[in-house]
């Protein structure tokens, strides 16, 4: 990577990151983090990591969706967001709602007609 390449990316990833801190400043006042764990300046993505409070956050999927959507409109160079909370549930905030699977809890059996409720796991 050429200098004036590396120095570009470091300008853009400056900018990304005075954009999250700027829109999105109750990301740290409730304890949360966000970071950019990858940058591809030729095709325009960029994938940001949310984190601390951030992870497990009930309103973290409508903070990535507003990280997505203005991230695009406010820095031309930006194409697609990619964003995710690290809790497991794939990227880009996705529960794991089109995977067509249930929550499930510890004890549980999918075979009983029982209404009591999951069984304690000792």
């Amino acid at each position: 990577m050429s200098t004036e390449s590396a120095d570009s990316d470091n300008e853009l990833r400056e900018r990304i990151t005075n954009f999250l801190r700027r829109n999105f400043p109750q990301i740290q006042m409730h304890g949360g983090s966000a970071a950019i764990s990858h940058l591809d300046r030729e095709t325009g993505e960029v994938h940001v990591q949310l984190g601390g409070a951030c992870s497990g956050c009930g309103i973290s999927p409508m903070t990535i969706q507003a990280i997505k959507t203005r991230m695009v409109k406010e820095i031309p160079e930006i194409n697609e967001v990619h964003a995710d909370t690290g809790m497991g549930h794939g990227a880009d905030g996705d529960l794991g709602g089109t995977s067509g699977m249930s929550p499930s809890f510890p004890g549980e059996t999918s075979d009983s007609d029982s209404d009591e409720g999951p069984q304690a796991p000792f």
